[in-house]
């Protein structure tokens, strides 16, 4: 499965760094998007907002405050699913996934990975 981590950082302290390395030991393959240029687990964090085809998840590390910026570029993707990770929960753009068909889930990305139910 191709995971976008969004808020992709290359600061080690932050869950959406450890994201990015979690999604990749379990043999994901993962898009790192962010606001700052560097590099994640090999991988550079990309700030041009890719067009990626067959993303089945977009995981979010961005808070609801800083979303609305990111609405179209997230729905544009397609994805199965969007994982709000604790701190990102957004009703409104929850609604806007659903009315296009994609499903929204409030749960931690780590959470899920280590207890095999991502």
């Amino acid at each position: 499965m191709k995971t976008l981590v969004l808020g992709a950082t290359d600061n080690p302290d932050r869950y959406a760094y450890r994201a990015v390395h979690a999604l990749q030991t379990h043999g994901h393959e993962v898009v790192p998007v962010g606001i700052r240029r560097g590099k994640v687990a090999g991988l550079p964090i990309r700030t041009d907002r890719p067009q990626e085809a067959g993303i089945d998840t977009v995981t979010l590390y961005v808070g609801p405050q800083n979303q609305p910026g990111w609405y179209d570029y997230i729905l544009s993707l397609k994805p199965r699913r969007i994982l709000f990770n604790p701190g990102t929960e957004n009703p409104e753009l929850e609604v806007l996934a659903q009315q296009q068909g994609i499903q929204t889930e409030e749960a931690c990305t780590l959470v899920l990975l280590s207890i095999g139910q991502y």
